[in-house]
């Protein structure tokens, strides 16, 4: 007989004393299984069908197949045992009795065969007096012998630390976590599928940068020994896939990691996957239109055909035009602070502090640091249905192109949907001398104290003094994204390692 599983509810010292106890016992098993000359780690198995292929298939009943997969439950009972085996596509039921296969390995199977072994399967698919679709097993091979058990069958894995720390357990178990991480590769599939058949190719761009450039953002720290230079995980790949709208590609997309040393919550992660792209010859207006277009196709793509995704408590509409708001119209509506009669970061901070508002930064944010961190403490969580929003400060974009009709303004946009920024783009700026105007005002708020100000980036800066053509490029947070239409409030739940703090 196979080992108890242990229950959830036991403390974590106990559970580790039970697990010891559990992995010494399957140590013999694996021993007596070498012993009978069975190679409990063989190199392959010929197998034929997935289990959804044998379900959907009446047309196998009675055909010989093979198949393969976890070891998932087993009710033994005397001269026959019913189990249940999970591979990638679901869980498929098998039926071991003594008379198939004998009562050598019969008794192998019940002695030394444990919940969590991974197992191949040979034998003839029927349907059982209740309907289920089960595999008559007429061979067993034992393809992986597992050591150590697996989260207790009836209640899954709840602990979240635990379910992010051991992410395949989480995913054996809870068939929600799988389905979560399957949409997200539909997701990219489809963004790479409207992007590609809009004339953009795919490019990579370095992580590791000499200049941690892109984006308002705190950068990770690294060293590179053989240059014995000190370098930066990239904040964002946007200076980098802007040098090659300088070399002549016209449309250019990245799907990538980027990491900002920024704190931690629901909704941010200090290392996350980004859309950006970039057309020549567009400006944000135009991208507007594009972004939506993309984003509709997508949700379309995942089959929901209706446009509307249920979000926590709210049935998100994508469908038609969105709405475009002005920021400092948001900020002044849920803040009561008018940011347009303010022109310096000291009187708007003194009414910041005056209104009872108090966010980390406050202190040593500049001007345009100030605005959004008050739309973010303020406004955003306000904004649940599908908007874009413009009329930002320049000192918010230095990257951003100015407005033709507002000097103090750049042509930015950002779409908002359920509190959360899902995507930002603007005209991009292509005069190299206002450019450098504005990246010496961040370098100079860099020195006062401001840590997420952009550097200086002369490399860049002479990529677009040889010409750069206008432009309009957009972000979008894959993982933000992903979790919207999953109807997930936490981004660690989408990603399928994410970072964790060690364990004492």
């Amino acid at each position: 007989m196979g080992e108890r599983e242990l229950p959830t509810n036991k403390s974590k010292g106990e559970n580790l004393t039970g697990t010891r106890e559990v992995r010494k016992v399957r140590l013999e098993k694996l021993n007596r299984l070498r012993e009978l000359g069975i190679d409990p780690y063989p190199d392959h198995f010929e197998r034929t069908h997935t289990s959804s292929q044998i379900v959907d298939s009446p047309q196998l009943l009675g055909s010989d197949v093979a198949i393969a997969g976890r070891l998932m439950s087993i009710r033994r009972m005397g001269k026959a045992s019913f189990a249940h085996i999970q591979d990638s596509d679901g869980r498929l039921q098998i039926h071991v009795r003594l008379d198939n296969l004998g009562e050598q390995e019969f008794g192998v199977f019940n002695s030394l065969f444990d919940i969590g072994d991974i197992i191949g399967i040979n034998g003839q698919p029927f349907v059982t007096k209740t309907g289920e679709t089960t595999i008559e097993a007429k061979d067993i091979t034992m393809l992986a012998k597992s050591l150590l058990p697996l989260p207790e069958k009836f209640h899954g894995l709840k602990d979240d630390d635990i379910r992010f720390r051991e992410r395949y357990l989480d995913l054996l178990v809870n068939y929600n976590s799988r389905d979560r991480l399957i949409t997200r590769s539909g997701i990219t599939k489809a963004l790479r599928k409207f992007l590609d058949e809009n004339g953009f190719i795919e490019v990579e761009t370095p992580i590791l940068q000499s200049v941690p450039s892109g984006a308002n953002a705190q950068p990770f720290i690294t060293r590179h020994n053989a240059f014995d230079e000190q370098l930066f995980l990239r904040i964002a790949p946007e200076t980098y896939l802007k040098r090659l709208i300088v070399g002549g590609f016209d449309r250019v997309y990245e799907i990538g990691r980027v990491f900002r040393n920024e704190g931690v919550d629901r909704s941010h992660l200090q290392d996350f996957t980004m859309l950006e792209f970039y057309a020549s010859y567009w400006n944000a207006e135009r991208n507007m239109t594009f972004t939506r277009n993309l984003l509709q196709q997508v949700v379309k793509d995942l089959g929901i055909d209706d446009g509307q995704v249920k979000i926590g408590g709210n049935v998100i509409d994508f469908n038609g035009e969105w709405p475009v708001n002005r920021l400092a119209d948001l900020i002044k509506q849920y803040s009561g602070i008018d940011i347009d009669s303010f022109n310096s970061e000291e009187d708007l901070r003194e009414v910041i502090k005056r209104q009872g508002l108090y966010f980390e930064g406050i202190d040593k944010s500049g001007f345009g640091g100030l605005i959004d961190k008050l739309f973010k403490s303020t406004t955003r969580p306000h904004l649940i249905h599908p908007q874009f929003i413009v009329g930002y400060p320049v000192s918010m974009s230095p990257l951003a192109r100015r407005s033709n009709t507002t000097f103090d303004e750049v042509d930015q946009f950002q779409l908002l949907v359920n509190g959360w920024e899902i995507a930002k783009g603007y005209s991009e700026l292509i005069d190299p001398l206002d450019q450098r105007r504005r990246l010496e005002e961040q370098a100079d708020l860099k020195t006062q104290g401001d840590e997420e100000s952009m550097p200086l980036d002369n490399e860049y800066l002479k990529a677009m003094e040889h010409g750069m053509p206008p432009n309009s490029g957009v972000g979008i947070g894959v993982d933000r994204l992903t979790a919207l239409l999953t109807n997930t409030d936490n981004l660690r739940e989408v990603v399928i390692f994410p970072l964790m703090r060690k364990e004492k």
